[in-house]
């Protein structure tokens, strides 16, 4: 949806961003829609016209399904279906699906159903007519009490148990972070798909699922890495990104407590996106909500390998702009951001400057841990 606070540029970006999503979630994008309006519209979200052309595209090629990247209000899903005829879920239905499909560990199903009921709650009525039971159903409905109104009790009671058991879980990941307090904490952070899991398998030499779809990796993997004789924590944690449901945020807030903890921050960045300075600025909101952003961070520009521009491309008629700057022309403009500032400009696929990543690393974390235990100096020796 173009508005007076979005351009066209970036709503088309935010819809191959959403295109992508689908893909991840396993569905075949066929056809986008775009509208120039002051402010959506509370009945359907788009206009009538709009909402007429969707539905004759929807009929004409037996589409099943209409993905919309803004958060439906219920009664705008309700009204949106009728027109359609076909199902429809909203930019947040569709993460917390990809979230369901991506879990693997107990913890991280925990927090993700956790975050399908706070969502599905307010949304209950009309989106279906029978929530499967768990417990037998014989003097349980109260004098006059209809099935919409059970339902959202037994869901109230899944929410409070599914908040007991993450809070038991919390308090064991808690005691194993205890354990590791006396070691300087690095954290892995970005928006989603930016490379963070290839960076992290290079540094620590470890195995970890990696794939070019969004939020391969859920759960937060540390690994013991040595730079050096250095020794130091290295964590990989849930990719970012552009409007993440905040009850996501807030049940995955233990697995992001390893980035609260953290003694130094890697923000990668994909320095191959069109959008990046806007993913930059995502992270870093979600880094000021966790209380996380003035902790000290490295800049890690990854994915050097896939900058299409080059200098051979421009010459002295070619303007200005962010679209058509170099790789060197980014490099010289984020490096010259001040002494305080650490930037490196890396490909994590092709081990290009992962070296000089390391060593920079090497001497933040040994800054850290000279500050930590200043009569241990004597263990160090340069790299």
């Amino acid at each position: 949806m173009i508005t007076p606070e979005i351009s066209e540029g970036s709503a088309r970006d935010y819809l191959d961003e959403l295109s992508f999503l689908a893909e991840t979630a396993g569905a075949e994008p066929v056809k986008s829609f775009l509208q120039r309006v002051e402010h959506s519209n509370p009945r359907t979200f788009v206009n009538k016209g709009k909402i007429e052309e969707i539905a004759a595209f929807v009929a004409a090629n037996d589409i099943t399904l209409a993905i919309f990247d803004d958060e439906l209000t219920p009664s705008q899903m309700r009204n949106i279906e009728q027109v359609l005829e076909c199902r429809v879920i909203d930019r947040t239905n569709l993460i917390l699906d990809i979230f369901a499909s991506r879990a693997r560990t107990s913890h991280a199903r925990t927090q993700v159903e956790l975050a399908q009921y706070q969502y599905l709650l307010p949304r209950l009525t009309g989106m279906w007519t029978h929530l499967e039971r768990q417990r037998g159903g014989i003097g349980l409905r109260g004098p006059g009490e209809t099935e919409i109104e059970t339902d959202r009790r037994i869901i109230r009671d899944k929410i409070s148990k599914l908040k007991e058991q993450l809070k038991k879980i919390d308090t064991q990941m808690n005691t194993r972070r205890k354990g590791r307090d006396k070691m300087v904490r690095v954290a892995l952070v970005g928006y989603t798909n930016v490379g963070k899991s290839t960076l992290m398998n290079q540094i620590s030499k470890s195995d970890l699922f990696a794939e070019n779809k969004l939020f391969a990796t859920l759960d937060t993997t540390v690994r013991k890495v040595v730079i050096g004789n250095l020794p130091f924590l290295l964590s990989d944690t849930v990719g970012f990104i552009r409007k993440l449901p905040h009850d996501l945020v807030e049940s995955f807030k233990s697995t992001l407590d390893e980035v609260r903890e953290a003694d130094l921050l890697l923000h990668v960045i994909d320095i191959s996106h069109s959008g990046f300075e806007e993913q930059m600025e995502v992270v870093n909101t979600t880094l000021s909500d966790l209380g996380s952003l003035n902790k000290p961070t490295i800049l890690v520009f990854n994915k050097t390998d896939l900058f299409s521009f080059t200098e051979k491309e421009k010459d002295d008629l070619t303007p200005v702009l962010k679209k058509n700057l170099s790789l060197d022309d980014l490099r010289r403009t984020w490096m010259a951001g001040g002494s305080d500032q650490q930037t490196v400009f890396i490909s994590a696929k092709k081990r290009d400057n992962i070296e000089e990543l390391k060593q920079m690393l090497y001497d933040e974390v040994r800054k850290i841990h000279v500050k930590r235990y200043p009569y241990n100096d004597f263990l160090y020796e340069t790299m």
